[in-house]
């Protein structure tokens, strides 16, 4: 029982290591705190792999062990290429944390996991064993601790942790599992030196298609990555001037408020974007109508918004950025008096701004790139 355990929690440590999974955890851990975020984790996949073992031990009951133990096979093998596999950051979507916290992180996680290799090896894993509880422990147990590992590696080490090589390394790891359990499993007939030839070329053939795929990938994400990062450093260096022109000064404005100030919080979220890259952890500005109603300069408040505009309607995964948002919706305040909650689509953003101020709107939106 005890080593069904520590093979489900190796397996799915080592699958999980430097995939999205792990990186979901990372953005979590960004937004709430860790032990909520690891708590909605261990919710969410207990759900999911517990779904995965139930039907994993109902198919057992009714299909001869071998067969299953042969497809099984063949199902780490695609675990293998699946590792190898290149993902679309628009997968990840925009979280809508309408539920709290931990049932945010679990109900993600739930329905991220659906039919997911982490899933599938559950089932895998609970088609041959008498202690199904114990690969659903292992498996929950992984997860957790990749997620652990995630959300350490994210706030101390950075990109410093060889993603690719880690990729690399838990593919191999299913394929020869997958392998081990043909060998083992399939009739000794169709085991012959030119079968296992044909069939090792067959699969070294679709690992060094993938893999090269994927280094290609790497070498595409690492170029956008350092242009994203070169157009939002010039972002936050021009935001710093442009706020500065919008501040009223102690002359007309009073003694500086600091945070409590629409301004002065924006300048806060500018500064610790420049310095750190993430949201300060007071994430809500509360105004009152006092903070907006001051006699901004209306025209530097628009070029500031339309530069901000710009680099969203640019770069789309940019809308997902806390600190970006958040400065806009501060921009919209002291410009509108009111703001939007997020730009779930643009022409709708587009129409909302008209609906909101249509003499505005025309000005932002008729003489800039959106």
């Amino acid at each position: 029982m005890i080593l069904e355990m520590l093979k489900a929690f190796f397996l799915i440590f080592i699958a999980e290591m430097g995939d999205k999974t792990q990186i979901l955890a990372m953005a979590f851990a960004t937004k709430f705190p860790v032990k909520k975020v690891l708590t909605g984790v261990f919710i969410g996949v207990l759900l999911n792999h517990g779904l995965g073992v139930i039907v994993g031990k109902y198919i057992s009951g009714i299909i001869p062990t071998n067969i299953i133990q042969v497809v099984a096979g063949f199902a780490f093998l695609c675990f293998a290429f699946w590792t190898l596999k290149t993902e679309d950051d628009e997968e990840e979507g925009e979280e809508k944390y309408k539920f709290g916290p931990v049932l945010t992180v679990a109900l993600a996680f739930f329905i991220g996991e659906l039919g997911d290799k982490t899933q599938l090896t559950a089932i895998t894993l609970a088609t041959n064993t008498l202690y199904p509880l114990a690969i659903l422990g292992g498996t929950v147990s992984g997860m957790i601790m990749t997620c652990s590992v995630g959300i350490f590696i994210g706030k101390k080490l950075g990109d410093k942790v060889p993603e690719l090589v880690i990729k690399i390394m838990a593919s191999l790891v299913f394929m020869i599992f997958g392998i081990a359990k043909l060998y083992s499993n399939l009739p000794k007939k169709y085991i012959n030196f030119q079968n296992t030839s044909i069939f090792i070329g067959i699969i070294l053939v679709i690992f060094a298609v993938m893999l090269k795929s994927m280094l290609e990938s790497e070498r595409k994400g690492a170029s956008k990555f350092k242009q994203i990062s070169k157009e939002l450093f010039d972002y936050y260096n021009k935001a710093k001037e442009d706020i500065e022109k919008i501040c009223l000064g102690e002359e007309k404005c009073g003694k500086c408020q600091g945070d409590r100030c629409i301004v002065g919080y924006t300048k806060t979220l500018i500064n610790t974007a420049l310095e750190e890259g993430v949201l300060p952890k007071r994430k809500v500005f509360m105004h009152g109508k006092e903070d907006i109603d001051k006699p901004f300069e209306r025209e530097q408040i628009i070029n500031m918004l339309k530069t901000t505009l710009e680099l969203i309607k640019n770069n789309g995964t940019l809308v997902k950025r806390p600190e970006i948002n958040q400065i806009r919706k501060n921009l919209e305040k002291m410009l509108l008096g009111r703001s939007i909650e997020r730009i779930d689509n643009w022409e709708n953003y587009v129409n909302y701004m008209y609906e909101i101020d249509e003499v505005v709107a025309k000005i932002i939106f008729n003489s800039c790139n959106p």
